[in-house]
């Protein structure tokens, strides 16, 4: 069974593909999304983000799901060498660089705790994949052609238990900034896909990368448990030593 919501201002899907798909399911994950983006949407405003950048809520009176993506966000900043910032130009706080994957994980952990192993969630094309797809085989993942705005798929990878994201400025426009030179447009790069252990790790890294522009593929190679793909503004792809192994289908 697939759902579609518009939430966050972009499609949330939910695949399960277990016996046990129910619309409760659905329900349950779709109403957790639906109190994130009430609650961390700069867009709103009646959110508690907007409240904070108002200065009508203290970092002391936030929410513990505040608080926790603020710790969760500092903690970033400090692995990324500072490429990943929370504090926007104009000096107000936007989260969406972190809370978007940390949301997806969080839906997929709602899944698992009720039983589900088999499952794929998506939000605004970064995906959260659990065990087979409907055919009972590897999920089948496409990275996006960012030149090409009618989705053509430029490399497809195949994945089991991964998160997989990827950030850059094609779709909405300029929103990843780097953090270090508020002059840098960041157009070497026109995106940089991060497949990891989960989607809070490979989006909350994407994101940062993205802001190192040529270097950040090179940050996500000496990563740990990552892989990367970027293209440059000139249409080349770039890929980490062991990318290429998410390329080939595995029974």
């Amino acid at each position: 069974m697939k759902q579609v919501q518009i939430i966050m201002g972009t499609p949330v899907i939910i695949e399960i593909n277990d016996q046990e798909a129910r619309e409760e399911l659905f329900k349950e994950v779709f109403d957790y999304f639906k109190y994130v983006d009430q609650k961390f949407s700069t867009y709103k405003k009646d959110s508690e983000i907007t409240a904070i950048n108002d200065k009508k809520i203290t970092k002391e009176e936030m929410s513990a799901d505040m608080k926790l993506v603020f710790e969760l966000s500092e903690e970033t900043k400090k692995l990324t060498n500072g490429y990943f910032d929370i504090v926007t130009p104009n000096g107000s706080y936007d989260t969406s660089g972190l809370v978007k994957g940390w949301s997806i994980f969080n839906a997929s952990k709602i899944l698992k705790n009720r039983g589900v192993k088999n499952f794929s969630v998506e939000a605004g094309g970064d995906i959260q994949i659990s065990g087979k797809n409907n055919k009972n085989e590897q999920w089948c993942v496409g990275i996006q052609n960012p030149f090409n705005k009618k989705r053509e798929v430029v490399k497809k990878v195949y994945l089991d238990d991964n998160g997989i994201a990827t950030s850059g400025n094609y779709v909405r426009g300029r929103h990843i900034y780097n953090p270090k030179d508020k002059n840098d447009y960041l157009e070497e790069i026109a995106s940089l896909t991060v497949i990891g252990p989960n989607i809070f790790e490979a989006d909350r890294f994407a994101t940062a990368a993205f802001a190192m522009g040529k270097n950040g593929i090179y940050f996500i190679e000496n990563l740990l448990g990552f892989e990367g793909y970027s293209i440059d503004k000139n249409g080349i792809a770039t890929m980490t030593k062991g990318f290429d192994k998410y390329t080939k289908k595995h029974a």
